[in-house]
Parts: structure tokens; sequence; C-alpha cells
């Protein structure tokens, strides 16, 4: 039985991204039983892993990042976590990963391997949660180096204005990440009422 299934990260039986992911531990062993010092030495440790795998797709990638970062955020204990979640009030947008906060409400993380023109795409998904929730929080996460210190600078000069940080996973950026991420208190999202009135005339 996968791990990644019974702790619901993945559904249904067949998942390549989560058989791959399964097979960069040693034989027996599950991603709880990697030591790691810091978050980013626990994303490069499966990472670098994952490299090295052969006949990679774009799609693969993408979905392989996820569940590193995913199972990096449950090791560290920052749960209940959602995956491929979507917010009511915010149409059509899946959030790669979300946590609810007692603080500040929903926090965002978008998970992009590289980012070319798709970091446009995760600040309009920012734009539309915050438009809803005024206090959340939206992250993008990247392991491309060149590209993260780019989007950075647009940040800095205003041409992204829904997200909150660029975090190339790789570094620093992610052990901040984690830390920054650790005061909050994270709670299941409660369900909403859609219409609240005394009086209702039927």
């Amino acid at each position: 039985m996968s791990i990644l299934k019974d702790l619901n990260f993945v559904k249904g039986e067949s998942n390549l991204a989560a058989s791959i992911f399964e097979g960069l531990t040693s034989e027996g062993k599950t991603f709880l039983d990697v030591k790691y010092s810091s978050p980013s030495e626990y994303i490069n440790y499966f990472w670098d892993k994952y490299q090295k795998v052969e006949k990679k797709t774009a799609n693969q990638n993408g979905k392989v990042f996820e569940l590193i970062v995913s199972t990096l955020l449950y090791r560290e204990n920052l749960k209940p976590l959602y995956i491929q979640a979507e917010v009511a009030f915010v149409p059509n947008v899946d959030f790669d990963a979300l946590l609810y906060s007692k603080e500040v409400g929903p926090i965002a993380l978008s998970m992009k391997t590289s980012l070319r023109e798709r970091y446009k795409q995760a600040d309009l998904e920012a734009i539309a949660l915050k438009y809803v929730h005024r206090k959340a929080k939206s992250y993008l996460l990247t392991m491309d180096e060149n590209e993260a210190r780019i989007t950075k600078e647009k940040i800095v000069s205003g041409s992204i204005i829904g997200l909150d940080k660029i975090i190339l996973c790789s570094g620093e950026d992610m052990d901040s990440l984690i830390a920054d991420l650790k005061n909050y208190q994270y709670t299941l999202a409660g369900s909403i009422e859609i219409i609240k009135s005394t009086q209702v005339v039927k």
C-alpha cells in the first residue's frame, strides 16, 4: 500500500508521479525516514535524485516537485494541508497547495519547476484570492534560480502585485519560508453559509 495514498497525498490506484517519488528513497524506506538538517536540504535530496530519472516529462516534473514540497510541509507539521484545492468565491482556480491559518486565512503555495511566463498565472490567482480574503498570503515556489531572481525583481518594481514572495526552493528562501509558516496556527477551513439573514420570505 502506498504511504502517499494512505496519507491522502494522491488519489487513485495508478499515479506515475507518486511511484517515481516513492522510488527516490532507499528500498523499504519512505519520505518519513529521510533525515535532513534544513528544509532546502530535504528538497535538494529528492530533486537531485529525481534528475537522474530517465524519460521525464514536464507534467511529471511538476507533479513530483509538488509531492516533494507537500511531503516537506507534512514533515514540518504544517497541516492540515489542502492539495489541488478550490476556495469558495474564487472561481476557476485550483491551488497547488493551501494552508488555512487562524491569523490570515488562506496561505497559497503555487509550485512551478520553471517559471517563464507562468508567474503571471500565479499572480492572477493570488490577486483573485486576496480579493476575497484580504489578509491571505500567496507564494510562488520554484527550482529555477535564474527565473526566480528575475521574477523577484518584478515584485520590487511593482509589476507583480498579488504574490507576496518568490521562493527558490533549493536554498535559504525555502528555509525562511518554512520558519515563517510556523508562526501561524493552522486549522481546517470552516464551511460557509452562502446567505445569512434574519428575515427570509418564503
